[in-house]
């Protein structure tokens, strides 16, 4: 069962996209990216607040998250996350198998 932490990052003046930005300039989020046990990292721009981002993060396994959170990229992250004074609203799931009966109300 996958796991995804879904990471709401908050800053004033645009500080969570510029975040964003550097983490994807800097080359982390592809470092992140080519770990093995990732399986999604990826911004999104919440439409209702501008002053927020969020990461959906996903991983194979909690295994996999504990050596991702052991790696030297965690102190990258977290040095630019004091450096824009960013705020975290973290929501975690485990995936789990689409029911037959909700299959009808998808299109692939």
């Amino acid at each position: 069962m996958a796991i995804t932490i879904n990471i709401y990052y908050t800053g004033e003046n645009g500080n969570a996209q510029r975040f964003a930005n550097e983490m994807i300039s800097r080359g982390i989020v592809d470092q992140i990216r080519k770990e093995e046990g990732n399986l999604r990292y990826e911004y999104f721009i919440p439409m209702d607040d501008e002053n927020s981002i969020l990461l959906i993060d996903s991983w194979e396994n909690q295994e996999a998250i504990d050596v991702h959170h052991k790696t030297p990229m965690m102190e990258q992250i977290i040095e630019l996350r004091e450096k824009y004074d960013l705020h975290m609203k973290v929501e975690r799931y485990i995936s789990d198998e689409l029911p037959n009966l909700d299959k009808r109300f998808i299109k692939d």
